[in-house]
């Protein structure tokens, strides 16, 4: 593992209350999708009741979602980190009522994990994205817009713990970095390495 500047992480909490509805999130819609709910009518005979099941294009949606969501947490000085804050925070409150009433255990911190920074590069392609899909926004499906704000909510939940979702997270970031990286080099510059 190389060294890193210390303004290269940041820090963010998760209790396991947000934790546990994060992932009720994702195996409910991994659920659906796995049994072809939610979607149109039957294609034809033998087809699984509420459109096809297994469709990889009906993940798409949750992807996205999540990549966005994950990206989020790592915008820490900007608006989209913000909203990232409040979402986790939500899903941190919703998971300790539902904790609480459900089992008679308050939630506790699952940990405070340091999560990559997005760095010049990578701002780069965040605000591609986010400008992108604002101006797309009324050509979406509603119903694909719902999946991609779960895919959020779950990305900002659980991209904080300190396992495989924050190797995910990690690639995601470090991904988006070097991506601007060649797009600057590559593309507006002409740097082809």
């Amino acid at each position: 593992m190389n060294a890193v500047a210390a303004g290269q992480y940041t820090t963010t909490t998760i209790s396991t209350a947000g934790f546990a509805l994060g992932l009720a999130l994702l195996g409910a819609e991994l659920w659906r999708w796995h049994k072809g709910g939610g979607g149109a009518k039957t294609a034809g005979p033998g087809a699984a009741p509420g459109g096809s099941a297994k469709d990889p294009k009906a993940l798409i949606p949750l992807g996205v979602g999540l990549i966005c969501g994950v990206l989020m947490i790592s915008c820490t000085g900007g608006l989209l980190g913000t909203l990232a804050d409040f979402l986790r925070w939500g899903g941190n409150s919703v998971g300790d009522v539902a904790m609480e009433w459900l089992t008679g255990t308050p939630s506790q911190t699952l940990g405070t994990a340091a999560t990559p920074r997005i760095d010049g590069y990578g701002a780069i392609v965040v605000t591609a994205i986010a400008v992108a899909l604002w101006i797309l926004r009324k050509q979406i499906a509603k119903v694909a817009r719902g999946k991609w704000w779960k895919g959020v909510l779950i990305g900002v939940l659980l991209c904080v713990s300190t396992g495989t979702a924050a190797m995910l997270a990690d690639q995601i970031v470090q991904g988006a970095n070097g991506l601007g990286a060649w797009a600057i080099n590559g593309i507006a510059k002409g740097e082809i390495v």
